[in-house]
């Protein structure tokens, strides 16, 4: 972001400088690099907001309840686990009623999904920070 004197100039929107100097909508696009600095405008590049999911306002200060986040993660995780292993429930339920064998790769790939599903809840409820949390988050690996 374009800065004067500390205060934000927004791009596309006429200013007026400390000295009473106007500049039009257009001067941040159109002026170069030393147009700038000789007037004091100076860039900054805008803050990084810290993820909402995880932190109040997007401040990395103020973090969430981690119990809370901990359940909601927990339950996000069974949920996908759930979907991902829906595709392929009905070939449980034939084996179950008429003992169609299921295919070996369909019981590896359901196997990995309740393993990645307990990883997850195991290594989420471990964590005792938001930051370790959201680690933990960050290694999802489903397969799918």
């Amino acid at each position: 972001m374009f800065l004067l004197n500390g205060n934000k100039l927004p791009e596309g929107v006429a200013f007026t400088d400390a000295n009473g100097n106007q500049y039009p909508a257009n001067w941040l696009n159109l002026s170069t690099e030393k147009e700038k600095a000789d007037v004091g405008v100076t860039w900054v590049a805008d803050p990084i907001r810290a993820d909402d999911r995880f932190y109040w306002d997007g401040d990395v200060n103020n973090p969430k309840d981690l119990d809370g986040l901990k359940t909601q993660f927990v339950s996000q995780t069974k949920d996908t686990a759930g979907k991902l292993l829906n595709a392929t429930d009905w070939m449980v339920i034939r084996k179950a009623e008429r003992n169609v064998d299921i295919p070996a790769e369909t019981v590896a790939k359901r196997a990995a999904i309740v393993a990645e599903a307990n990883r997850l809840e195991t290594a989420i409820n471990a964590t005792t920070t938001v930051e370790a949390l959201i680690e933990v988050l960050n290694t999802q690996n489903w397969g799918a």
